[in-house]
């Protein structure tokens, strides 16, 4: 079974509102330049960015309407409700485990909560496939996030409401802002099946559906994206695979990087093991719950997403292929 995130309904009206957010998105952008004002949008000043200020996107909502998550209430394992297979995005801090169901990130995107005494930032993008943990502190100061409503190159774009900056998902970088240049620190995490994660962690948390915001959660805002060869907003495509093919990335802090494309390792039998940067890593893949698991030093960054995400992010990345 393919990774099969919450669904949107990118036709018919849908489609149509973000092809006028585009529209209006550049018709801003042309009339900045044309009046030698400085770019904004969403309210975001995109004056400074260290990307071209027209590769920032409207991705059709404003500035919190996709509502992060603060401090959300969990419940212990034993009295949760969620299906043994619905994905969840599982993290460890010392003896403190927490596992946050897709079913709810999809209609929030970002929860600023704390585990084992860090402060945490547990990150999804539908569009991308990913599901990111950072550490929530910058320069030792702990920040608190929401959805800027704006993509660049199809990803989340975060905000950091201390100084307003923009921060890009999947590179971990601010892009605007105070914060410019500025990175953020990657937890490692699992995409996982919530009956694996339990039994792996019996003593789990998990959030409660209580969130406070009135949303259907276990139902989908998305539909047929997953499958789908399309794409929402234009991105440099890689051919060599399905655009929403899973893959398992590893990255290093200086930039080397390497995938592994989901088709790849089962054809290797479900486990590779290799140094890619003079590390050993092991990456095994769950045939009959299609999860990834990692073993890897400290310092290698893991990223799991769709191939179109990883690709166009990662160009120069070396990829495995089965022999």
């Amino acid at each position: 079974m393919m990774f099969e995130p919450p669904r949107i309904r990118p036709r018919g009206a849908g489609l149509r509102r973000r092809c006028a957010a585009i529209a209006a998105t550049l018709l801003c952008a042309l009339a900045a330049a044309a009046s030698g004002g400085e770019p904004t949008l969403n309210g975001f000043d995109l004056a400074n960015s260290l990307v071209p200020a027209n590769e920032i996107l409207h991705g059709g909502p404003e500035r919190d309407a996709i509502p992060a998550l603060d401090s959300p209430p969990v419940v212990a394992a034993a009295g949760a409700t969620w299906r043994d297979d619905a994905w969840v995005v599982g993290v460890a801090q010392g003896s403190d485990t927490r596992a946050y169901p897709l079913e709810i990130l999809v209609w929030h995107e970002l929860v600023n909560d704390r585990l084992g005494g860090r402060p945490l930032l547990v990150s999804y993008c539908p569009l991308c496939g990913t599901a990111l943990v950072f550490d929530r502190r910058v320069g030792g100061a702990e920040r608190r996030f929401g959805v800027s409503g704006l993509l660049y190159r199809s990803d989340l774009l975060m905000f950091d409401r201390e100084s307003e900056s923009l921060w890009s998902q999947i590179s971990a970088h601010a892009l605007t802002g105070p914060a410019r240049a500025s990175r953020l620190t990657l937890v490692r995490s699992r995409l996982v099946r919530w009956a694996d994660w339990k039994r792996a962690h019996p003593a789990t948390t998990v959030l409660s559906r209580e969130t406070g915001h009135a949303r259907p959660y276990g139902q989908t805002p998305y539909v047929g994206y997953e499958t789908s060869e399309r794409l929402v907003f234009p991105v440099t495509r890689d051919p060599r695979y399905h655009p929403k093919m899973r893959i398992l990335g590893l990255r290093m802090a200086d930039g080397r990087a390497r995938g592994y494309p989901l088709v790849e390792v089962q054809r290797a039998g479900g486990v590779v093991a290799e140094s890619p940067f003079g590390k050993p890593v092991t990456i095994r893949l769950d045939t009959e719950s299609q999860a990834f698991e990692v073993d890897a030093p400290e310092p290698v960054e893991v990223i799991e997403s769709y191939w179109f995400a990883w690709a166009v992010f990662h160009p120069d990345a070396s990829v495995y292929v089965a022999e």
